[in-house]
């Protein structure tokens, strides 16, 4: 604590509930009845707040002392300075702020709120901490490529570690919206097209970031976002509108939020689209019938940025007052960055426009989760500028960050067994991302400092490799004089290339939406022009490629005989790329999302559904399910990822039935024929042949990630029951009918691995 007289008094306040909060469930106590059950103390404050006091704490603005990234991400306005805001805090007119300067904003700001606030209220002090605070990890969607949903617990942990130093209450992470479309820029936050892994992933991130106590001075409270299928927008365009089908809503887009609250996310932030027409934050049938009422969330939910004033331009509200009266109404708790609530409720409740009972639930929501926190017990417990210091960027976290960068990597194609790379070759590192201090940590990182992490070229000199020319040959969106000339020379110098190319951090992430997802015109033109000056001498070309989105692949990059997917890697991006490039360890990654053949094919998933004339294996047929210039297929499809080993599959073990209550076990023997170890993601998907409602041509049930020593086989074996075969039937209910299934045993969504098949007998 940085006050030890400050924290005494605010301890005076809560001190008599503590004990009896401590040694029940939060949730429980959240959801007695319809209402919020608040300590004794905490209760008595409710009771004193005036509306004007109330609203305040639903109302929660960005830092005004932001400065650097968190300005450019949460541009000013004409709010107030810091000490504007800091009156405004102690005035009551704020429940927090986000997107902070540290510990030292934190402890001014709750030191003058606990001082000379009327109520003592402490503020709560939340932070986009997506990837990662100081340290900076993979992007999520990389994360998500390791498929190993323990990894994305461990770095969440991490980042709560330090960002909870710095006085961070509450992080809006994970974003769990599946990303079907990647035209869409934000499918870098998430963890992809499927619905098995978004779930996984939004569980474990939750726990992660809250720990096993709330009020720990390591934990921060997770926000699941958005709610809902924001990741569905039409033509992959930011903040566009969703139309989709219930059925589609609720089978694919609206589990993995589910799954985030169920780990215990107190937290949830309401999506920018709209669905069927109404904005999701004026929209109670998600927020009261299906979080409330059918999934029983007791937690708080919070806007989006300026979320509630912009179903203004959309069309459903006519003013400022409209709109905070019908995103309140529909079960938006707290308002962001707009300051409708703190303008509008006081007198929206005095006409009667809205229940002074709807208001205090709010209001007791949000005073709950900062009980929860230990807010009232110590408002200073996550505030201390020694510990910011003490846990920024430490060796274990580094580890942490290199380890899950050399996971999340994925090695699309390794022809002649080209990599690993012998550092002793001469190496024509070539592309705007061989060198400098730019587009590593990657999009969304508010804390991290690119000049803090290593590059690519550091990172192979510091493996050993010490012939190593750098050649930009480019920029990432414009030509460079001579560029490509000494990119050729440098090439033909070599005995290697490696071209690093891909997106800059601001070509993904949040609206940046892209209506062509290939690599951009200027880095072609250099892979074309250095794969036709090395192509008489035979000299291989390596492809690197930056991204936070699946990518339509082309000509030289598409052509190359090796190419491994590096998203943004975070702190340790080039010490993980030469781990994997020189053998040191071996890609283990796996595709979360499609590579399509063209940018056209989207939005692309593996798990769509067949038609009545799918195109068959082979040559072109006329009017069957394909584009002209593509098949109905990825390039590199969900699940795919190669490794340094050699590995096979056998003949899948399928018993005939499963009796309708039963299980049934899935077998198949994979081995690594190859010389080198490996970790084989070995995958599981079924289909329903024939059923009420049609069903995809696959969907993921499972996965197992398996290391193989050179010539060890595994027998890798899954269990089958009932209940994973169902799908929302007519009435919108869980089903399933009698009837055939096929299943796989499989490296990817597209392989056909060992494959069998089963009737479900009733």
């Amino acid at each position: 604590m940085s006050d030890t007289r400050i924290s005494r008094r605010a301890a005076l306040l809560g001190a008599g509930a503590v004990a009896a909060w401590a040694a029940s469930p939060a949730r429980a106590l959240l959801a007695q009845g319809d209402g919020v059950a608040l300590p004794a103390s905490v209760e008595a404050i409710l009771a004193r707040m005036t509306l004007e006091e109330k609203a305040g704490q639903l109302q929660l603005n960005a830092a005004a002392w932001g400065g650097g990234v968190a300005t450019a991400l949460n541009p000013p306005s004409n709010g107030p300075s810091f000490e504007g805001q800091l009156a405004d805090a102690v005035a009551g007119k704020l429940t927090g702020v986000f997107n902070g300067n540290g510990a030292e904003m934190a402890r001014r700001m709750q030191g003058a709120v606990m001082r000379n606030s009327r109520l003592k209220i402490p503020l709560i002090f939340a932070a986009d901490v997506i990837h990662g605070h100081r340290t900076i990890f993979p992007v999520p969607v990389a994360e998500a490529a390791s498929f190993e949903p323990d990894l994305a617990m461990r770095t969440a942990r991490m980042a709560a570690f330090e960002a909870a130093a710095a006085g961070i209450d509450w992080t809006f992470f994970p974003m769990v919206d599946i990303a079907r479309d990647q035209r869409w820029g934000r499918t870098m936050e998430g963890a992809g097209e499927d619905v098995l892994l978004g779930n996984l992933f939004a569980a474990a991130r939750v726990k992660g970031f809250q720990g096993k106590s709330l009020s720990a001075d390591d934990a921060v409270m997770a926000c699941i976002k958005h709610f809902a299928a924001y990741g569905a927008g039409e033509s992959g365009l930011d903040y566009n509108i969703v139309d989709l089908s219930e059925r589609t809503l609720r089978e694919v887009y609206l589990p993995p939020y589910k799954a985030g609250f169920d780990a215990g996310a107190m937290s949830g932030m309401a999506s920018f689209n709209e669905i069927d027409g109404i904005p999701s934050t004026g929209n109670p049938w998600l927020m009261k019938q299906v979080l409330r009422d059918e999934w029983k969330f007791p937690g708080i939910i919070v806007s989006d940025y300026t979320g509630d004033e912009e179903m203004i331009a959309a069309g459903f509200a006519k003013d400022g007052k409209d709109a905070a009266r019908l995103a309140f109404l529909a079960g938006v708790d707290m308002s962001m960055q707009s300051n409708l609530y703190a303008l509008y409720l006081p007198e929206l409740v005095r006409e009667g426009a809205v229940p002074q009972e709807v208001l205090d639930r709010s209001v007791r929501r949000v005073l709950a989760v900062k009980q929860m926190l230990g807010l009232f017990d110590d408002p200073f417990r996550r505030i201390d500028r020694k510990r910011e210091t003490a846990r920024s960027r430490t060796k274990a976290a580094l580890a942490l960050s290199r380890e899950a960068a050399q996971k999340a990597m994925v090695l699309l194609k390794n022809d002649g067994d080209l990599l690993p790379l012998d550092p002793n070759r001469r190496i024509a590192l070539i592309g705007p991302f061989a060198s400098g201090q730019h587009d590593l940590n990657g999009p969304w990182v508010v804390y991290g400092d690119n000049n803090q992490a290593i590059d690519l070229v550091t990172g192979l000199r510091d493996a050993g490799a010490k012939n190593v020319t750098v050649t930009p040959g480019s920029g990432v969106e414009q030509a460079l004089p001579g560029g490509i000339e000494a990119a050729v020379a440098a090439a033909q110098a070599a005995d290697v290339v490696v071209l690093a190319i891909g997106e800059s951090e601001v070509m993904s992430g949040e609206a940046q939406s892209r209506t062509s997802i290939t690599v951009p015109a200027p880095q072609m033109a250099l892979a074309e022009a250095v794969a036709q000056a090395v192509k008489p001498s035979g000299k291989p070309i390596v492809v690197l490629l930056k991204n936070g989105r699946g990518l339509a692949l082309e000509g030289a990059v598409k052509d190359a005989p090796a190419i491994l997917v590096t998203w943004f890697l975070g702190s340790e991006t080039g010490h993980a790329i030469a781990d994997i490039l020189f053998g040191k360890v071996g890609p283990s990654g796996r595709l979360p999302l499609s590579f399509p053949h063209e940018s056209g094919q989207e939005p692309y998933y593996y798990a769509h559904k067949a038609t009545g004339r799918p195109a068959p294996e082979g040559p072109r047929v006329p009017y069957k399910t394909q584009w002209r210039t593509a098949p109905n297929a990825a390039l590199y499809p969900f699940g795919h990822g190669l490794t340094y080993g050699k590995v096979s599959y056998g003949a899948a073990q399928v018993p005939a039935s499963l009796p309708w209550d039963g299980r049934i076990t899935v077998s198949a023997t994979v081995t690594n024929g190859g010389t080198r170890p490996c970790e084989e993601v070995v995958q599981l998907y079924i289909r329903d042949r024939v059923a009420s409602i049609t069903r995809p041509v696959r969907e993921m049930k499972a996965f197992r990630k398996v290391a193989l020593a050179p010539g060890q086989s595994e027998v890798v074996s899954f269990t089958l029951t009932r209940p994973q075969l169902e799908f929302l039937g007519r009435d919108l209910r869980p089903t399933v009918e009698p009837g055939t299934f096929d299943v796989w045993i499989a490296p990817s969504a597209q392989d056909e691995g060992a494959h069998g098949t089963f009737d479900l007998i009733r």
